[in-house]
């Protein structure tokens, strides 16, 4: 953090506020707080502080994969701030927050995961009915975060009289749930309808080389079923990060962000697409679709709060 960037919130305008949920890198309700906030980000974005949002300070490291262990434990980014700052620190319930739902280890171990077949959170809860107690499956939005293109955030529900060892392992198997349910899913149509995937991965192609007009929700979900694709090895694995670089950028804020100026919905809906044309002009695609393999490879991050 020694060439972190430390931003009052009320220096931030509408746009830059914007950007920075879309990123993930603060929430919305930080956005609306009037004075006495801030944000302290890493230079390559990795680590976040936020400073009187829900809580005095919500530390967020962001990693890709299933790296919870090389994200650290909350108390290690955060312990040079225990020299110049007092802590709540009881015996029993051990760390006190502004929030109770954050009292105890004060850890949210979270994984966003890209689940096009599976994305039914009834579906998921049922399936996961033994580890509700500890663990919640919640579409992105929750922390104000869009869940168009199948984009899901999964986090333990409690902090409470769990060991942070605990509350890991635990959403671990919660997620391996859902790994193996989205290939369940995925198998089972391509055995019952392979047609009917092949029409709409090739209709989500088609769209985005030659669409004019592509909201924000529309280009999200067509990019999903690309995505889908990838690991279907319709398309080249080296498309992946190219996927997943245009999730974020054809959010509704990165858009007038490339051209330095607010825009109305249709003027973005137009740069949105020229931007998707020109990074699917050189893409083919195969005849068939290929089988799944046995090892998923889903978009996912995970983060210590």
């Amino acid at each position: 953090m020694k060439r972190g960037l430390a931003i009052p919130v009320e220096s931030l305008d509408e746009l830059q506020k914007q950007i920075l949920v879309e990123r993930h890198l603060i929430s919305r309700e930080l956005c609306h707080t009037k004075a006495g906030a801030g944000i302290v980000i890493s230079k390559d974005q990795s680590c976040v502080v936020m400073v009187n949002e829900e809580d005095h300070l919500r530390i967020q490291v962001l990693r890709a994969g299933f790296q919870f262990k090389k994200s650290g434990a909350p108390s290690t980014p955060s312990t040079p701030t225990s020299r110049s700052t007092s802590t709540s620190l009881q015996p029993a319930p051990r760390y006190l927050s502004a929030c109770p739902t954050n009292l105890g280890t004060g850890i949210r171990a979270s994984a966003m995961m890209h689940c096009p077949r599976s994305s039914s959170r009834a579906r998921w809860k049922r399936s996961c009915a033994p580890s509700t107690s500890s663990a919640w499956l919640c579409a992105a939005s929750r922390r104000g975060f869009d869940a168009s293109g199948s984009i899901f955030q999964i986090s333990n529900q409690t902090t409470l009289g769990e060991s942070e060892e605990g509350i890991i392992k635990h959403l671990h198997g919660v997620l391996n749930t859902i790994i193996e349910q989205e290939l369940n899913a995925r198998q089972k149509l391509l055995e019952t309808d392979p047609n009917k995937l092949s029409d709409k991965i090739g209709r989500a192609f088609g769209i985005l080389q030659n669409g004019y007009l592509l909201n924000s929700g529309e280009a999200m979900n067509l990019l999903s079923l690309i995505r889908l694709g990838i690991d279907l090895e319709v398309f080249p694995d080296t498309q992946r990060a190219v996927v997943d670089r245009l999730f974020i950028e054809c959010q509704p804020g990165h858009v007038p962000a490339c051209r330095q100026g607010r825009l109305r919905p249709a003027q973005r809906d137009v740069l949105r697409a020229a931007r998707l044309r020109s990074e699917f002009a050189k893409l083919t695609i195969r005849t068939s679709l290929a089988l799944p393999s046995s090892r998923f490879t889903p978009s996912h991050h995970t983060w210590n709060q």
